[in-house]
């Protein structure tokens, strides 16, 4: 995939100061700060993630993406309950009402029976499915130690963009984000034709993130597209480099200064399955989305009539856990009648 000519790249920007808190980071916070406003999206070089722990998580995905179907139903979300944790087959997740054209595993914050939010039956809490089958010993603990790794990466690019607004660093740690919802899915795009009579025409249909920020590792294959000011371009895979965008939360935030960017995934034709790791980094279920007061150029403009959802982000008030439902709830409409 190639972008087209005259058409703007995303920037890739080396956190390196960013993520070590040295001299530097300002500027960081400036080339992220520009980034947002421009269109929400960005590549990360430098960010301190362990390769070689990215590739045994991509290995050991393809190992159970492998799987039949059968074996890998063992861990279908049904079983995950209001935790939504657990594997989904093609054409199990919905975007405007149409299948996606990818399978997957629904994962996030390790959290025990005994823990007080799944004891209060809170939604999207609990303790994950790992697949358990031979030669797959090792995907527990590699998904939890990417799961920590990124998410830390998280924590420091928050500091960035809140530092790129002229806020204290630590201002959405503060507000939202010390104890993150942190939901993380793999996802498998096989190169395989669709079966007749369905109605798929995308990997992922056009759709914004829900929450503050998406950090997503994309394998060789590529697929990803923005929908920028310019027009749609590609955001191919640069090795070693995460994509990060923002979500609709932070466009909720900054009164439409950061934008939540529409993407979409093309169905897959490469002749190979294609990988993507998706990390939400997303404001706690119980916290209160708010305007940041004081901020200048931000005019919380109603954008419904041109947003894919017509959803106007800047009316929302509540909690972040209900906004993520409602959103969810589209995804899985069946999962939805039998879990909630």
């Amino acid at each position: 995939m190639t972008n087209t000519e005259s058409r703007p790249a995303l920037p890739v920007i080396d956190v390196a100061p960013l993520v070590a808190g040295a001299p530097g980071r300002d500027a960081v916070a400036a080339q992220i700060g520009t980034a947002c406003r421009a269109h929400g999206f960005f590549y990360v070089t430098g960010h301190g993630v362990d390769a070689a722990l990215v590739q045994r998580l991509e290995a050991l995905s393809h190992r159970f993406f492998d799987l039949p179907e059968a074996t890998k139903m063992q861990w279908r979300m049904a079983l995950g309950g209001r935790a939504w944790r657990g594997y989904f087959p093609l054409g199990g997740e919905l975007t405007s009402g149409r299948p996606d054209w990818k399978e997957g595993l629904y994962l996030g914050t390790e959290l025990p029976a005994t823990h007080p939010l799944v004891q209060a039956k809170t939604p999207v809490h609990g303790p994950n499915l790992f697949p358990d089958a031979p030669g797959l010993e090792d995907f527990r603990a590699t998904i939890l130690a990417y799961m920590a790794a990124v998410t830390g990466l998280g924590h420091r690019l928050m500091e960035g963009i809140a530092l790129s607004l002229g806020l204290p660093a630590g201002y959405f740690a503060e507000r939202y984000t010390a104890d993150p919802l942190i939901l993380f899915r793999l996802f498998n795009y096989p190169s395989q034709p669709v079966p007749e009579g369905l109605d798929v025409q995308w990997g992922v249909g056009e759709h914004t993130d829900y929450g503050l920020l998406t950090i997503l590792h994309q394998d060789a294959v590529g697929g990803l597209a923005v929908h920028t000011p310019a027009g749609w371009i590609d955001a191919p895979p640069i090795a070693g480099s995460f994509v990060c965008n923002i979500g609709d939360m932070l466009d909720r935030m900054t009164g439409g200064l950061y934008k939540s960017t529409p993407h979409r995934v093309k169905r897959n034709t490469s002749g190979r399955d294609r990988l993507s790791f998706p990390l939400f980094f997303d404001p706690n279920f119980e916290a209160r989305v708010q305007r940041i007061e004081g901020l200048e150029g931000a005019a919380a403009r109603d954008d419904s009539a041109e947003r894919w959802d017509r959803a106007n982000v800047h009316a929302f008030n509540g909690r972040y856990g209900d906004y993520l439902l409602a959103k969810v709830s589209k995804v899985f409409p069946q999962l939805r009648d039998e879990v909630l």
